[in-house]
């Protein structure tokens, strides 16, 4: 894929990829603007670690999936109303 204002890979990141299985890697939500909603699109799983409920996104790829660019817009569109 082209890098655009809707895709980036960072191949040269020290961390690419941080999440394994994608053909195209989306680095455009290299900080997950999901990652503070609770509910959010992804499939993260929570943790208890010191009396705190710590949200794991270990194993979600969605904000890195290409094609979730546009959910991931209306999500957070929906989420600010």
């Amino acid at each position: 894929m082209e890098n655009s204002y809707r895709f980036f890979e960072n191949r040269d990141c020290q961390y690419f990829p941080c999440h394994k299985g994608l053909e195209d890697f989306n680095c455009l939500f290299c900080y997950c603007p999901l990652y503070l909603i609770e509910k959010c699109a992804g499939n993260p799983h929570y943790i208890q670690r010191d009396g705190r409920k710590i949200k794991d996104c270990t194993n979600c790829t969605f904000p890195h999936r290409p094609e979730n660019y546009d959910a991931i817009i209306q999500f957070l569109k929906a989420s600010n109303n």
